[in-house]
């Protein structure tokens, strides 16, 4: 018998693979809403490995025979060489990706195709395609975390020496150095991929081998095809492995954070190239212009990656609200997993690889800068810290200094605009070395120790990062 004649009636492309069971076909709306194939094919080459990995160790078990190991392998490499190509026929009758990519090998290799759905389900077929996919998205995203911490160690570096003023509140507070500002969010993309890495763990146990929900009858080895396809381990609990979605929950988390990071450092972009910040420049390329206003320079990519953190947010909460309901084992609300999953994936992706040549490209204006850091008294601390050496309890100092900045604030000066009699005034201690305290300089080079503001400090933190060892 041809494979053409063998496979029609299950694989005619009016019938899904289960439709002997039903009296009537679904409906075409019914097709239309219960299909995922438009946005799961994007797995299909880690569904071939996948089945390349599985026929193989079917194979080793003899449940299948060296022959049509051999007629597997070659039907599979012929479909991934016509997906890859884009010339494979993605039918909306067959469901997902997994239906479309078995209809085309048994049109190739006849029964062989069929016998490879041997002791699995699509339940844990699917559950290791997304595990396949997304630690290779995990992996992309944490060198691209890696790329963007270099690029802030080496502005960080190139203006160790920059000051500007440090907010709480968007108040000024204290001095501290550009780099130094810099690092903060090198911190936080370094968390950021300890936290993918992390994920990635629990993202690479293998499902298969589960099968619909209670494993199989059939003599697989599990821990083979584990080791095939460079899992750590596999899932323990059958009913588990195939239901599980905390792995894609934890990744989107993840996401959420690097996008909030993003967003932050967003926001301060865009402040800072607010012409009544002026702080940097951002290039050009990373701009548009205004249809009206011939003058605007719109910080359109950072202002964009802000409002884009809401939808990966949304992700991770409608992902943690898709599982809050669902019974064991497998059920068809999770075919709802993918898209949101998909997007966050891409998102991150994007945005980390445009930020890394944004960094790259901002222009500092150290005099704005350094002007800016001159308003709200900011060496205030300093003084404060000053007398507490001379042996002033700290809460008295910092009631004395309270009561110099008044005076300064009554006659539109700063702290080290007042003469040296003037300042004695508020504390007979007071000595003409004052002066270098209360200098923006000195303020940022007092601050010499792991995580301070110091220049020398900035510097070493940043050579840490650009060697790969922080």
């Amino acid at each position: 018998m041809s494979s053409s004649t063998s496979t029609h009636n299950q694989f005619d492309n009016k019938a899904q693979a289960w439709s002997a069971r039903f009296s009537e076909p679904v409906s075409e709306l019914v097709k239309r809403y219960t299909a995922s194939v438009d946005f799961d094919k994007r797995l299909a080459l880690f569904d071939i490995q996948g089945s390349l990995a599985h026929a193989t160790m079917l194979e080793s078990v003899g449940v299948l025979s060296a022959t049509d190991l051999a007629d597997i392998q070659r039907g599979l490499a012929q479909v991934q060489a016509e997906i890859e190509a884009g010339k494979f026929e993605w039918l909306l009758d067959l469901e997902d990706v997994h239906l479309n990519i078995e209809k085309r090998l048994v049109e190739l290799i006849g029964d062989a195709g069929k016998r490879l759905h041997t002791g699995r389900s699509r339940n844990d077929q699917v559950a290791t395609d997304i595990r396949l996919w997304l630690r290779t998205e995990i992996d992309q995203a944490i060198q691209l975390l890696t790329e963007l911490r270099q690029a802030l160690a080496n502005l960080a570096l190139k203006y160790a020496d920059v000051i500007l003023p440090g907010f709480t509140h968007l108040q000024v507070a204290q001095p501290v150095t550009f780099g130094h500002h810099l690092l903060a969010y090198a911190e936080m993309f370094g968390r950021d991929a300890e936290r993918l890495a992390d994920c990635r763990k629990r993202v690479n146990r293998l499902p298969l081998g589960a099968a619909a929900l209670a494993g199989t009858s059939f003599p697989i080895n599990r821990e083979y095809t584990a080791e095939l396809l460079g899992f750590d381990e596999v899932c323990r609990n059958s009913l588990d492995a195939v239901s599980d979605r905390d792995f894609a929950i934890e990744f989107c988390a993840a996401a959420a954070l690097v996008m909030t990071h993003i967003s932050r450092l967003s926001e301060e972009l865009v402040l800072w190239v607010s012409p009544r910040v002026g702080f940097i420049d951002i290039a050009d390329r990373f701009c548009t212009g205004s249809s009206i206003m011939p003058q605007k320079k719109n910080p359109d990519v950072p202002e964009l990656a802000r409002g884009k953190t809401g939808r990966v947010t949304g992700h991770l909460v409608a992902l943690l609200t898709l599982m809050k309901g669902q019974p064991l084992a497998y059920n068809k609300d999770n075919q709802e997993d993918k898209e949101g999953l998909f997007d966050a994936a891409d998102t991150i992706r994007d945005t980390l690889t445009i930020f890394v040549d944004m960094i790259g490209g901002i222009t500092v204006k150290a005099d704005a800068m350094r002007e800016a850091a001159l308003q709200g008294f900011a060496t205030a601390t300093d003084l404060a810290d000053y007398l507490v050496k001379k042996g002033l309890p700290f809460r008295d100092a910092h009631e004395t200094v309270a009561l110099a900045v008044r005076q300064c604030e009554s006659e539109n000066c700063d702290l080290a605009d007042l003469s040296l009699e003037a300042l004695q005034s508020f504390h007979p201690s007071i000595e003409a070395d004052i002066y270098e305290v209360l200098s923006l300089e000195g303020s940022v080079a007092a601050r010499n120790h792991i995580g301070g503001t110091a220049p020398e400090r900035v510097r070493l933190e940043a050579e840490r990062i650009l060697s790969n060892k922080g």
